[in-house]
């Protein structure tokens, strides 16, 4: 497998950024004028629009669009001849929220932007923190996080894949992708008290701890779920009707996914062979072993591989980081940088104290401080910037949704396409409007 940096000597794939391609700015520019067109505010009354074309809204309402998503394409018969979509019915101005909470009091939002991995945001959001605020995170916390983040991944693609086979008509396998949601909603539960919107990740490491109960149940998951999924692989890869939907749907080119700022599997499956976590390792990914699963095709089928092939590799992951999970705290042992263990709350007056400081400012970065990090999320890169004055809350705050920049090659794929397609492809990009819209 050739390696990032061979990727880009070889093709300089780099130079096709989004801003500075032709064809992708012209593409942008042009957009809110076909929109207002659509509304009729440019139409000329004696134009008679119905005559050459046929003009569709699917969405935002819609229940194959994942979510308050609205397409907007204009149709040739079944064919697709322009699709432009119009985003920003969930928009909440999260950004602009994280401005006036402190650092710890944003954990729950991040829960609800990627709310089918809930884990992922509140790591990345963390490690974004810490960075800014130089925290170490004792080690122990940094294998838990790990493993909760794989299991996040793994339930992500299950309603993927549950969801996107009910788009395509088959029922059955919805149902078995839930029921092993429901397995990893109660690992969270028994590990964090809540199955969905979890925030058990805190700045400076975690609000509690692994119970043997919880270890238990995770080995439990892992021993027995790779057979399921290869059960899946077994039925789904011989499936004339699956098969034929997905193949050469929705085709990306390497260089066509960077120009559109493709991340995650959606990139991987148009072989450009980055993840974030080997090539800007975090946590402790440098120490296990795991392949990236890469496909050359770039359609819809390609994107279903990848995906399967990470639920594997998750399964591999979580395995080694329990074997080698440490002993020892899950949190920093300083008062001014995380918060303190509830011993210490309830049963000493300097621990109430310092839990009462600490939820009235929180950790106070240095002034002009800024960081950005990044982490694998299920959809792609997830990445926080934040900048410091010195204060309990950030000054600015800015994310970099994986959700959002997956959009954007969309539209050019669904183009040329018949309109039957178009939920095959929402279903193949994997969009959660929540994360999309911010």
């Amino acid at each position: 497998m050739a390696t990032l940096a061979e990727y880009q000597k070889q093709q300089d794939v780099f130079s096709f950024w989004p801003r500075h391609n032709e064809a992708v700015r012209e593409r942008l520019e042009s957009k809110d004028a076909w929109l207002e067109t659509v509304r009729g505010t440019q139409r000329t009354r004696d134009e008679d629009v119905l005559e050459h074309e046929m003009t569709l809204n699917i969405g935002p309402q819609h229940p194959a669009t994942h979510g308050v998503l609205r397409c907007v394409v204009k149709l040739d018969g079944e064919r697709i001849e322009k699709c432009v979509l119009d985003i920003g019915y969930l928009h909440r101005g999260i950004e602009k929220l994280a401005e006036s909470k402190t650092y710890q009091e944003f954990m729950p939002y991040t829960d609800r932007m990627d709310y089918l991995a809930p884990y992922a945001n509140n790591v990345a959001w963390c490690m974004a923190v810490e960075k800014l605020a130089n925290i170490e995170v004792p080690e122990r916390a940094q294998w838990i996080r790990m493993i909760m983040c794989e299991l996040a991944r793994i339930s992500s693609h299950l309603l993927w894949l549950g969801v996107g086979l009910m788009d395509a008509g088959a029922v059955s396998v919805f149902l078995w992708t839930f029921q092993g949601r429901e397995d990893l909603y109660t690992i969270f539960d028994e590990i964090s008290g809540a199955r969905f919107t979890v925030s058990h990740s805190r700045i400076g490491g975690l609000a509690t701890d692994l119970t043997p109960q919880a270890v238990a149940m995770i080995e439990n998951f892992v021993s027995r779920y790779e057979d399921i999924v290869q059960g899946w692989r077994k039925l789904l890869n011989r499936n004339r009707i699956w098969i034929e939907r997905n193949r050469n749907v929705g085709t990306v080119t390497a260089d066509e996914a960077i120009a559109l700022g493709l991340t995650g599997p959606n990139l991987r499956g148009s072989g450009v062979p980055y993840d974030v976590r080997r090539f800007e390792p975090y946590l402790k990914y440098n120490d296990v072993d795991f392949v990236i699963p890469l496909r050359d095709e770039g359609d819809c089928l390609a994107r279903y591989h990848v995906r399967m092939e990470e639920m594997l590799e998750s399964l591999k992951i979580i395995r080694q980081c329990l074997y080698r999970l440490p002993e020892g705290p899950i949190r920093t042992d300083d008062a001014k940088k995380a918060y303190p263990s509830k011993d210490e709350v309830y049963y000493s007056m300097e621990g109430m104290i310092h839990d009462f400081m600490y939820t009235e400012t929180g950790v106070t970065p240095p002034r002009g401080a800024s960081a950005y990090h990044a982490i694998e999320s299920p959809k792609g890169e997830l990445g926080f910037y934040l900048e410091s004055d010195g204060t309990g809350n950030p000054w600015r705050a800015r994310i970099n949704a994986p959700s959002f920049t997956n959009l954007q090659g969309l539209e050019s794929m669904m183009e040329g396409h018949p309109v039957a397609d178009i939920v095959v492809l929402i279903g193949s990009i994997d969009p959660v409007m929540g994360e999309a819209d911010k």
